[in-house]
């Protein structure tokens, strides 16, 4: 292979790396929160500081925000403390029924909220 055409090998070797990386990025939850039709029921990333956190008996509701928005996450794995730094995979719901926890959320109906499969505080 000449050398011109090892360039342009490892040039399309980074792009497509670069597209795939980007793909799995995390998304700002403005972008979550303006068009939820584009992530409902699919599994995004969101990094944000916890500004509330409520829990009962292992179960939970916490509120991130990043700066450019807030957004609740039900979790069934515990939840973080107010502050923590956190980074949160889950499934984008509307109308979710939180139970009793939907009291302290004050979630009204067909509110917007991530179902958490895991987080990691930092």
């Amino acid at each position: 292979m000449t050398s011109r055409l090892r360039l342009i090998a490892l040039f399309l070797a980074v792009t497509a790396t670069a597209v795939v990386i980007a793909g799995c990025a995390g998304k700002s939850i403005n972008h979550v929160l303006a068009d939820p039709s584009r992530y409902r029921n699919r599994e995004i990333k969101v990094s944000g500081s916890v500004v509330n956190s409520y829990s009962i008996a292992g179960r939970g509701v916490y509120q991130i925000e990043d700066n450019t928005g807030r957004l609740w996450v039900a979790s069934d794995r515990g939840v973080p403390h107010r502050g923590a730094r956190v980074s949160v995979t889950g499934t984008i719901r509307e109308g979710f029924n939180l139970g009793p926890l939907a009291d302290f959320a004050r979630l009204s109906d067909g509110a917007l909220i991530m179902i958490e499969r895991e987080h990691k505080a930092r």
